[in-house]
């Protein structure tokens, strides 16, 4: 026999605190995608400041006329983006880990203040010389990934256990599709910030200013405003009512906490047994997190979400292999073009990217992932992805490395669009429903962790296949054809895992999974 109040949550209907629950739990999701995507067009900035064609490596950002530009080293592009990913890895297994032993709400909002402070510090990196500043930049960024993955594990099993069983799915999917706005954010601000310091600047068109080492911190430090303003908010949030029953086992506090958000009458969440009502009147687990008996009943389930998580991510980081050729054709990076100009091009590809492709990816995933399921929105997105992959990666040789045509971009926008509707999203979403309530925020932080690093193996990897071949400026088309046709070939791999290993959730309740020793959910 289920309990009152969490029956009363998977009948809830849709009601105004759950749109509220999107935004806060969303924000660490916006902030994660501004602080990614803002960083292409920053290192932009930093190639024209830091970067100059002279034997010393340490210039500090005062440039003489004559100084030939050069651009930030793919190599230490990949150690910024690898460093944040290191971080959110960590911050996954961390904050998921006391997610479950402290409770959600307790070490909501400490992840979300370390991203906003991080966000801060990230713009106050120390020095003006070039090794200071990334180090430290590289630095705070590591911390701004600790909050960032502590983010993703409390977020999903927030919203989750909030949600009611038949929109849970879509609220989720909701949460997650604020990292589209976080793109287009970081693109807005980006071309704002630019534009007025370039009609600010008094120095010729082709010269990039002084001032431009303040227009790129200014941008990382605008990634904290929103995380900001919902920070009151998040820390108001009550603890989840399943996790208050199932964790803390005490079943009165839940109907009370239910109460201050849900506007469902207290007869029908109250309990009618006074044994009901005592707290640890439920059966305490006994199993511990990675038991023999942990892995015999969500072993399989645990490595499904990783395995998957990790795939996707090594595809969907390694999509800078394909940036750095549009970039090469589409955004001309010449000494005559000032650091403002260049950052505001590679912004503006990017916020015409997120509107025409990335952003209409999550919200047909919002709109579908209740109707369809989330194992075949998982399974098409994988398919197609393998597809563009091999569309672009065989030919890639021959036709595509000389010809960056609309059809090249069709491609590249489809490969977003259904990792968005496909596996980057549902990812997110099923380690969030598969697992108990003791073990659910542990058990999404470790597949994201995992995910991470595969995201990282995909940052190295663009790294390795887009080395320009000798004096061309062009990635070498073999090693680029070789890494394009292995992602198609991971995305195969993430069909299969996903056919035969992931379980649907869609339409199951969340205590479906709560599976005691005694093979009971609760007492009678």
């Amino acid at each position: 026999m289920a309990l009152k109040v969490l029956s009363a949550l998977d009948a809830a209907k849709i009601q105004l605190y759950h749109f509220k629950a999107i935004i806060i739990a969303g924000m660490g999701l916006f902030t994660d995608a501004y602080d990614l995507f803002c960083i292409p067009p920053i290192m932009k900035l930093i190639g024209r400041i830091y970067y100059l064609d002279h034997h010393n490596s340490d210039k500090c950002s005062v440039m003489p006329k004559e100084t030939q530009y050069k651009t930030t080293p793919t190599a230490v592009v990949s150690t910024l983006v690898s460093i944040a990913l290191l971080g959110t890895a960590v911050g996954q297994l961390v904050f998921g880990r006391l997610g479950d032993r402290a409770g959600r709400r307790r070490v909501y909002g400490l992840s979300l203040g370390m991203m906003v402070l991080s966000s801060l510090a990230c713009g106050f990196s120390i020095c003006k010389t070039r090794n200071c500043v990334l180090v430290s930049l590289g630095f705070f960024r590591f911390l701004l990934g600790v909050g960032i993955g502590g983010d993703y594990p409390l977020s999903a099993t927030i919203m989750s256990e909030f949600a009611n069983k038949k929109t849970r799915g879509a609220f989720i999917a909701a949460v997650f599709s604020m990292q589209g706005l976080g793109i287009l954010a970081s693109s807005i601000v980006t071309m704002v910030v630019c534009r007025i310091f370039a009609v600010s600047s008094n120095e010729p068109k082709s010269e990039t200013p002084d001032e431009a080492d303040l227009a790129w911190r200014l941008i990382l430090m605008m990634g904290a405003v929103p995380a900001a303003l919902t920070y009151y908010w998040r820390m108001m949030m009550p603890e989840t009512a399943r996790y208050t029953a199932l964790v803390e086992q005490n079943v009165v506090q839940a109907a009370i906490d239910m109460k201050k958000v849900l506007d469902v009458p207290m007869s029908e969440i109250a309990e009618d047994s006074p044994i009901r009502l005592k707290p640890l009147a439920l059966p305490h687990p006994s199993y511990p997190l990675l038991s023999k008996r942990f892995l015999r009943r969500h072993g399989v389930d645990l490595f499904c979400c990783a395995a998957t998580w990790f795939l996707v991510d090594v595809v969907f980081y390694s999509s800078n292999l394909l940036q750095s050729q549009i970039y090469h054709r589409f955004i001309k990076d010449n000494n005559d073009v000032n650091g403002y100009k260049l950052a505001f091009k590679v912004a503006r590809f990017q916020a015409i990217l997120a509107i025409s492709s990335t952003i209409p990816g999550y919200w047909v995933t919002v709109y579908f992932i209740d109707r369809i399921g989330r194992v075949k929105i998982q399974m098409l997105g994988f398919l197609f992805m393998a597809l563009v992959y091999f569309a672009i990666g065989i030919p890639y040789k021959y036709y595509w490395s000389e010809n960056i045509s609309v059809g090249f971009m069709a491609l590249y926008s489809l490969s977003f669009f259904f990792s968005n509707f496909g596996p980057n999203t549902t990812t997110f979403i099923v380690p969030a429903e598969l697992f108990p309530a003791r073990f659910r925020s542990t058990c999404h932080g470790i597949a994201g962790a995992v995910g991470k690093v595969g995201a990282i193996i995909g940052t190295i990897g663009f790294f390795w296949a887009s080395r320009n071949e000798k004096d061309s400026g062009k990635p070498n088309p073999v090693r680029m054809t070789v890494a394009l046709v292995i992602l198609g070939v991971l995305c195969l791999v993430g069909l299969l895992l996903t056919y035969f290993l992931t379980r649907e959730t869609m339409g199951r309740s969340l205590e479906d999974n709560e599976i005691y020793e005694d093979e009971l959910i609760y007492n009678t």
